[in-house]
This record gives C-alpha cells, structure tokens and sequence, in this order.
C-alpha cells in the first residue's frame, strides 16, 4: 500500500506568505499585443501585489516608451474596479496602480545601461527587492529587460559580493525572449538568477521557436497545428472580450498574434495547476525545464549556464493526432484559459448571480504520497464544490513530462490505466518496468456555467521501488 505523506500546497502564490510580488516590464504601444496582455493582466491582478508597471523600449521601439498608454488603461480598469469586488476580493485601487506607473530610459538595450543611467524603472526594481518582505519579486518582461539590467548593474557595483548574492536571491524572472540585448547579459553576468525564457532574437527567427508563441500564435511566429484557433482570433474576441464595457474598449484588435506577453503572468494565476518555483511541473505559462541549451542560430550568443527554458509535451489536438512541442506546454490549456478571460470580462459588467465563478476542488487523498510499483493509488475529490452550485465534472489525468518516473503512457498502450477518470474518485496501479521517480497525477474540474471554468489539484506520487 501507499505510505501517505503531508499535504503540499500547489497554487501559484503559496510558499510565502500572501500573493506573489510583480513588476511588469513592457514595451506597450510597440505592436496591438501589449495593450491586450495589459487588460487581461489587470482582471487578475487581485491575485498579485502589483509593485510596478514599467514601461520600456525593446529592439521594436528603440528610443521612445509608452507610460501613457499603460494609465489609459488602467483608468478603464478603475470604472469597473467596483464591479469586479463584486466577485472577489484584492482588487487594488486604480489611483495605486496609477502610482506604481513608471518609465525606463528611452534607449536601446545596453546602451541603458551603466553609470549615470539610472531611471525611475530601474530604481523602482531596487527599491523593492530592498524591501523588509521574504517574498521573491517577480520581474514579468515583455519588452526589453534594460530596467532590470540596470537595477543590477548598479547594485553589482555598489554593495558586497554577498549583497549582490542576497538582491540576486530575491529576483525571479519570466522573460519573453530576447527583445534586446541586456537579457543575454544579465543571464551571463548573473550565474544564479532565476531565469525562464526562450532565448532568441525576432530577427533572426527566435520568436518562431519560443514557448510563448503557444499562446496563440498557430498562424504567425509558432506556425503549429493541434489547437483550436477560433477562440483566439478576432471574432472571439469581439464577442467576449471588447463587447464586455469599458475595460473591454481597452483591448485592440491583433496584428500578428493574441497577447504573446501574457505566459509571464498566465504562470502566476492561482489554479491550483502550476507552482511558481517549479516551471517544469506545467502551468498555464508553459512548461519550462532547467539546462544549459546549446547554442542556435537565432540565439543573440551563446547561452553560459543553465536557465529554465523550452521543454516539450505530447497533447492531443482538437484535430485528433498528437502533437509534441514546447508550444503544446501552453496551448493544451487554451480552452481553459479563454473561459476564464472571457468570465473574468463578465465580471467587469455583471452582478454576481449572472456571472460564472469557477469551482473549488478539494483533495480527499493527500497530495503526495510514496508507493512501490504494484501499489494501488486512491484518489478523491470528495469535498469538491462550486460557489454557483453549479453540477462539476472531472477528469483524471497522468501528466507523465513533470514527473521521473518513466514507463510508456497510455498514449502507447502502457499498463498505466487511471480507472474512474471521469469521476470524483478513481484509482490506478502503479505500473512495473519502468525507471522509479515521481508521478504527476492532475485533477481537473470543470463547472456547468457559462463560460464552463476549470481548476484543478495536482497530486505526486513517488515511486521507490
């Protein structure tokens, strides 16, 4: 039999003490997709500590930076702030996020960087990394990171060795690609830096291969099949986003792609899917693994340690075949992910009882527990609800990437078999022949409204023998 262990706890802010801490870098106003992320990023930014909303350049807008659109947004944020405490708690005042708007230098990548260069974005960074707070600070970049380079910069050459080891500490980064050249040097000169990215430059073919790009970018950037791209494209967005008032008015039409910024944040939303300090477990950002890539052609140079970087998942598409790819780590979620958007948008207009929230799922069997192959695995959702009292369906899933424990899947015919795993509770034996490790094991839970919303719980089993 299983030896059960203690709970763990999965959202994405749990591990320390309240929400995680945020400061987004962006270059807005470069293309339509900042302005999109921005109005998605503030209907969820109740589940946050907002520090900073920094507007930078990026090789796409070298010499100018766009503050003004991130307070024009923000002032449609605050005339649906109330309706949105309607359906939940901690969303922050718009004359708060008016306060933490701030700009970065309007130069080029390094060019920003060094003596004398010091801007409102960068010392916002030191300031609250500085700050009497154990939580990490989560840098969201997407533009350039010159900002953040700079912060780091000046703090390098001016405190201790072990001072610049306890700042670096602190600092948690989710980059989306390479949008100048100050990434790639933070990631050199900053050995131990908490890092995720896909590394590559727009114009040598970078954004093509990058994770990101599995948020909606099927026909332009990652070019892939398996998704469903109606409900990232135009008329979707009309219908439940830009119709949804003012916030709604806020959100452009896509040039090249739907929100290619939004993994950074999307990887933060409390689920109950990801865990912010363990990217190769999957999240709605992506799956992210540790390693040192080798060097290729749409690199800016070569990468000099590790970093968390593209890792691939096999999903089946809504075409019917299998599709493996690091784009697969997001899209396999989109269905999900939109709903939630588009209810979030609800939540700007609506009274409560009209809108849709999503269920609780409860684990009534622990969420890490240690067997032995031949063990029989018990799982539960008993004590699962729904505010809305909405009916809820589940589902059952081997999520085989995040895990080491190797055996083939069900996919190939393995003797992996969840039996029960559309029902609250279900069970399977842990199959023999393969390398011992851990197990990742999802539930997920989905309500009846409209749109239906999806949360899930995570269980780990650790296979010893």
């Amino acid at each position: 039999m299983a030896v059960l262990q203690p709970l763990r706890l999965f959202a994405a802010d749990k591990g320390n003490a309240g929400k995680p801490r945020v400061i987004v870098l962006t270059d807005i106003e470069n293309e339509p997709d900042d302005a999109m992320s921005m109005v998605r990023f503030l209907t969820y930014s109740n589940q946050w500590d907002v520090e900073g909303l920094v507007a930078t350049t990026s090789v796409h807008q070298k010499k100018e930076t766009a503050a003004w659109r991130i307070r024009e947004i923000v002032t449609a944020y605050g005339k649906v702030r109330d309706n949105l405490l309607k359906h939940e708690k901690g969303y922050p005042s718009a004359d708060y996020l008016l306060s933490v708007i701030k700009e970065g230098r309007p130069d080029y990548g390094m060019h920003a960087v060094g003596k004398g260069m010091d801007s409102e974005g960068s010392e916002l960074i030191i300031k609250a990394v500085d700050r009497s707070d154990s939580r990490p600070v989560w840098v969201l970049v997407w533009g350039g990171p010159n900002c953040l380079a700079q912060a780091l910069w000046k703090v390098k050459a001016t405190r201790s060795e072990s001072e610049l080891k306890s700042f670096v500490s602190k600092l948690r980064v989710y980059a989306i690609s390479d949008q100048d050249d100050s990434g790639v040097w933070i990631r050199k000169t900053f050995k131990d830096l908490f890092y995720i990215v896909s590394p590559g430059f727009h114009r040598l073919g970078g954004y093509h291969y990058a994770t990101w790009s599995g948020i909606s970018g099927d026909k332009f950037h990652g070019r892939f099949a398996g998704a469903d791209f109606s409900i990232v494209d135009n008329p979707w967005l009309d219908e439940h986003i830009r119709s949804k008032g003012e916030l709604g008015k806020q959100y452009p039409y896509m040039k090249f792609l739907m929100e290619g910024d939004s993994p950074t944040f999307m990887y933060l939303i409390d689920n109950g899917l990801g865990c912010a300090e363990h990217p190769d477990w999957g999240s709605w950002g992506g799956r992210y693994e540790l390693y040192q890539p080798r060097m290729e052609r749409w690199f800016i140079e070569p990468e000099t340690r590790p970093i968390w970087t593209d890792a691939q998942d096999e999903v089946m598409g809504c075409d019917g075949s299998w599709h493996t790819s690091n784009k697969a780590t997001i899209w396999r979620w989109r269905e999900a992910y939109q709903n939630d958007f588009a209810a979030r948008m609800d939540w700007t207009v609506k009274d409560y009882g009209e809108a849709n929230h999503p269920p609780v799922p409860a684990l009534a069997c622990p969420a890490e527990m240690t067997a032995a192959t031949g063990d029989t695995i018990r799982l539960s959702a008993l004590g699962t609800s729904d505010p809305d009292g909405d009916s809820l369906s589940y589902s059952w899933f081997y999520y085989p990437e995040p895990g080491t424990f190797n055996v083939a899947t069900a996919r190939t015919g393995s003797p992996l078999k969840i039996v029960g795993h559309d029902s609250r509770d279900a069970y399977f034996i842990v199959p023999k022949g393969g390398r011992l490790g851990t197990m990742h094991i999802i539930l997920a839970v989905t309500d009846s409204g409209t749109p239906c919303l999806t949360r899930y719980s995570r269980v780990i089993v650790n296979v010893v023998k």
